[in-house]
C-alpha cells in the first residue's frame, strides 16, 4: 500500500480513495436496500386495522390484569404486615 504507481500513490491508501470506496460501499448498500424493499410482503389496511385492534385490546387486558394482582398482592401484604405487628 502506498506504493508509487506510475509517478501516484495508491489510491486504497489515500484518503481520497478511501472516501470513494467508503461511498461506494454506501451506494451498495443503498441498492440493496431497494431491492428488499421491493421483495416485502406489506399488509393491507384491513390487516393493520385488525392487528392494531388486537393490540390495543390485549394492552388494556393485560393492564387489567396486573391491576388486579397488584391489588391482591397489596392487600395481602398490608394483612399480614397488621398480623404480623400484634403478634411478633
Amino acid at each position: 500500500m502506498g506504493e508509487e504507481v506510475s509517478g501516484r500513490k495508491d489510491d486504497s491508501s489515500s484518503v481520497l480513495g478511501q472516501a470513494k470506496g467508503a461511498l461506494q460501499e454506501f451506494r451498495q448498500y443503498v441498492y440493496e436496500v431497494k431491492t428488499e424493499t421491493k421483495r416485502v410482503s406489506w399488509p393491507g389496511k384491513q390487516e393493520i386495522y385488525g392487528t392494531t385492534v388486537m393490540v390495543i385490546l390485549t394492552t388494556f387486558l393485560f393492564g387489567i390484569y396486573f391491576w388486579v394482582c397488584d391489588q391482591s398482592f397489596g392487600y395481602l401484604m398490608r394483612n399480614l404486615l397488621k398480623y404480623l405487628a400484634r403478634h411478633g
